[in-house]
């Protein structure tokens, strides 16, 4: 019998969910928590669902294990220090499961990531073949061990060094499927593709390359970029479920009291004409990373869509990180008392070399790849705890990010605090250092 792994992305986050089909049998391994995805995949395949698991206590978004083994009718696994409020099969290092038909499953605690921390090593005909490895050994970087805290951040990572140097020691050929990879914010760097092997990863990444214990943990505190605010709530959501979500928004033709309100329209519309004080946050696949960030979670939120956004890809994205009180969407603004300029590279480009009061919005890993000179440097998550002293409300703002999108947000933020801004669209601070270096 053959195997066959199928890896589903969720670019918002970073994160893959595997499906292994192998003999009719499935496994599903750390799904999301808009399990139709996989029940779809699932139906196709008319495999029986024996097993959904979890990896860790997810700090990035609510998961589905629950909801999917129920309605599948499969086992939940969890590992055994996770010690969920709901009835699951608690996973103990080299305790096998024994799938029968050549098929099990050998839990290896790995803590780092987190202490309870397992990965699932998948073998046929008691064969290694293929290792989920969740947030301990992923490719090209490691899971991060600061989310539940610096006080806490060193210890893991001492953990997380015996952990993925035992993932490296099985046999070159397993095939490695980690959950978090590039774009999540779980990695202490940037991380590669999706999947791998072990043999690639001895030989390529460069969290395996350290000469002790020590070096590793210097490497991986050092330089970690900042985390979703959202993260502190998913770990406490995870340990007692949330109910099964509904994806389906009525439309609204006023905004109700009592919300926060997120226009979700591109960067060009908002800036347009909005409704004051709405934090403008377009509908991209990052679209519920940020409204996590900017807002307390949970919060009633009413949003904002032109009449080709999709409300439903928008409640599904924030129905992952827990925002289950959205009252509606509004098709377009019934206000348009608040507007800001948006302008070309050239236009931007220009203002630089005019003495401008500009602002780069991008993520602090992002400004050591260059600045423009005399730029005011706040990430946007700082700007919604506080405007930076050295801003000047009696000049307007030129914000810029790296596409326009973050820098967009920035200026609704702003605006909300008597600000002027203009926006760089269609381009970033690397495009505006680009054209000043080819000018030279």
């Amino acid at each position: 019998m053959s195997l066959e792994i199928i890896s589903i992305r969720t670019d918002g986050l970073g994160d893959s969910t595997h499906v292994a089909f192998f003999g009719g049998v499935a496994i599903v391994v750390d799904p999301q928590r808009d399990i139709d995805r996989f029940e779809s995949l699932l139906e196709s395949r008319d495999a029986e669902v024996r097993l959904v698991l979890d990896t860790h206590v997810h700090n990035d978004y609510v998961s589905g294990g629950r909801d999917l083994a129920r309605k599948t009718g499969a086992e939940l696994v969890m590992p055994a220090g996770a010690a969920p409020v709901f009835r699951h099969r608690p996973a103990f290092h080299h305790e096998d499961i024994d799938l029968g038909d050549d098929l099990a499953l050998r839990p290896i605690h790995t803590p780092g990531h987190t202490p309870e921390h397992t990965s699932y090593l998948l073998l046929t005909e008691g064969r290694p073949r293929a290792v989920f490895s969740g947030g301990s050994l992923l490719v090209g970087s490691a899971g991060r061990t600061d989310l539940l805290g610096d006080d806490r951040a060193e210890s893991l990572a001492r953990l997380q060094y015996s952990s993925i140097n035992r993932l490296a020691a099985l046999p070159d050929p397993v095939d490695l499927l980690p959950t978090h990879g590039a774009g999540s914010f779980c990695t202490t760097s940037r991380a590669g593709r999706s999947t791998s092997t072990i043999g690639e990863e001895k030989r390529s990444n460069p969290v395996l390359a350290y000469e002790d214990e020590d070096g590793f943990v210097k490497g991986q505190l050092s330089g970690l970029v900042p985390y979703p605010s959202y993260y502190r709530e998913m770990g406490p959501i995870n340990l007692v479920g949330l109910p099964e979500p509904s994806f389906g928004l009525p439309e609204l033709d006023r905004i109700p009291d009592g919300v926060t309100v997120i226009d979700g329209r591109p960067v060009r519309d908002f800036g347009a004409g909005h409704r004051p004080g709405a934090i403008g946050i377009e509908l991209t696949s990052s679209f519920a990373t940020w409204v996590g960030w900017l807002t307390e979670h949970g919060t009633p939120l009413a949003l904002i869509l032109n009449p080709d956004q999709d409300s439903e890809e928008a409640a599904r994205q924030l129905a992952r990180i827990g925002y289950d009180d959205i009252r509606g969407v509004v098709r377009a603004p019934h206000s348009v008392e608040e507007s800001f300029q948006t302008v070309d590279l050239a236009t931007f480009a220009r203002a630089t070399g005019e003495g401008a009061q500009i602002l780069d919005t991008r993520a602090p890993d992002e400004w050591e790849r260059g600045t423009i000179d005399g730029s005011i440097l706040a990430y946007v998550p700082d700007l919604a705890a506080g405007t930076p002293d050295e801003l000047r409300e009696s000049q307007p703002v030129w914000i810029a990010c790296a596409s326009g999108q973050r820098a967009g947000t920035a200026a609704s933020l702003l605006q909300r605090r008597g600000f002027e801004p203009i926006v760089l669209v269609d381009a970033g601070v690397t495009d505006v250092l680009r054209m000043a270096s080819n000018s030279r």
